[in-house]
């Protein structure tokens, strides 16, 4: 069986899948295809035992070819949007089943496509199986020509995220007394207004800290900049600072957020803040009971809709609240807690629904 994601975030929804598929058919082989090199980084280490990483190919009929001449996969499983024309006609004229899970078309996709309907049918009508993100793409992935069978989302399926345990004991021990207010994988324009709210409602907290997660790791120094134009107290993570010294902390490194989930009194989603990203993914602080919220601009929205309605998480809407809510975190509010063990029964039973996925794509191979 052969798995593909783009990069990072469906690269590393696949690894629950894997180890599902591993567990209900050892003998299976598995390889998973990723296309860029943060992705090959985080999740070479991650794969289970016997599954095997490498770049997917470019989308030219000869690589295409020689990809499925030496891998000769019995299906491919297909993540999100990767709707590679020549790669997926490949695998059908080479006898390889295909499934094209967590589907979704995004509205510039849709525009495109809808521009070229004989196309769009042709590559959707490819699949064997697919299964929409949510019901807004399974309408569009049906006005296309698509069939779909059902729901399933990647985001719902992704494993806990690691922490090192050596940098994880010794950030404990660091923070054993602060209250850290996290900044997840912001973007440009949100640093200045996180550090300006922290400024003006917890500042003079001596237990307070402000952790910004930029999403970018190059972009440390540029946010270390904004941040100390604030008037706080500035280190930053590659250079070596000090979580202790410093009013706020720029953790420009890579793969370290299931680290500050874990330190976080409470953790603010990125990417929603201000229009154009459309936020990140809720459940990877809710899988770790880590209390958190998010700005207005998200695209998770019916995942959104369920965790406020069980009053889970809150969507902010303006600088007030951003203010409001750090305030509370720094004089330990409770009910952040309580709202943080809502948000992880809530993941915990969406992971249940996610583990009926390897069945149904192992049925599309058995003789």
């Amino acid at each position: 069986m052969w798995l593909h994601g783009a990069s990072v975030g469906e690269g590393m929804s696949l690894l629950p899948l894997a180890s599902h598929i591993r567990e209900l058919r050892p003998g299976l082989a598995i390889l998973v295809t990723t296309g860029t090199r943060a992705s090959a980084d985080l999740l070479g280490p991650r794969l289970p035992e016997g599954v095997v990483h490498q770049f997917s190919p470019i989308d030219i009929p000869a690589a295409a070819q020689r990809f499925l001449s030496h891998w000769r996969p019995a299906l491919g499983v297909f993540v999100e949007s990767e709707l590679w024309p020549n790669l997926i006609a490949a695998s059908r004229a080479s006898g390889t089943r295909l499934a094209l899970v967590s589907a979704k078309i995004s509205p510039a996709s849709w525009r495109n496509w809808r521009r070229v309907p004989g196309a769009a049918r042709t590559v959707l009508g490819s699949f064997d199986l697919i299964l929409a993100r949510d019901g807004e793409a399974r309408l569009r992935i049906e006005a296309l020509g698509g069939h779909v069978e059902g729901l399933w989302d990647a985001k719902l399926a992704a494993p806990a995220l690691m922490a090192v345990e050596p940098e994880l004991a010794g950030h404990r021990r660091q923070a054993r007394y602060l209250r850290l207010i996290v900044a997840v994988s912001t973007h440009p324009g949100e640093e200045v207004l996180v550090a300006r709210a922290f400024a003006a409602s917890v500042k003079d907290a001596p237990n307070a800290r402000l952790v910004i997660v930029p999403r970018h790791s190059d972009r440390g120094p540029e946010v270390e900049r904004i941040v100390r134009a604030e008037g706080l107290v500035t280190a930053r993570r590659r250079l070596g600072g000090d979580l202790t010294s410093a009013q706020a902390y720029v953790a420009d490194t890579m793969g370290e957020l299931g680290l500050w989930y874990r330190l976080a009194t409470l953790a603010i989603l990125g990417g929603s803040l201000t229009p154009g990203v459309g936020g990140h993914n809720p459940l990877e602080p809710a899988r770790l009971g880590c209390p958190f919220v998010s700005g207005r601009h998200v695209e998770f929205w019916p995942i959104y809709q369920d965790l406020v309605e069980a009053d889970a998480t809150r969507l902010l809407t303006g600088p007030a609240q951003l203010a409001e809510i750090m305030g509370r975190a720094v004089r330990g509010d409770p009910n952040l807690a309580d709202m943080a063990f809502r948000a992880r029964m809530y993941v915990s039973r969406r992971d249940e629904e996610s583990q009926a996925l390897a069945p149904r794509l192992l049925a599309l191979i058995d003789p």
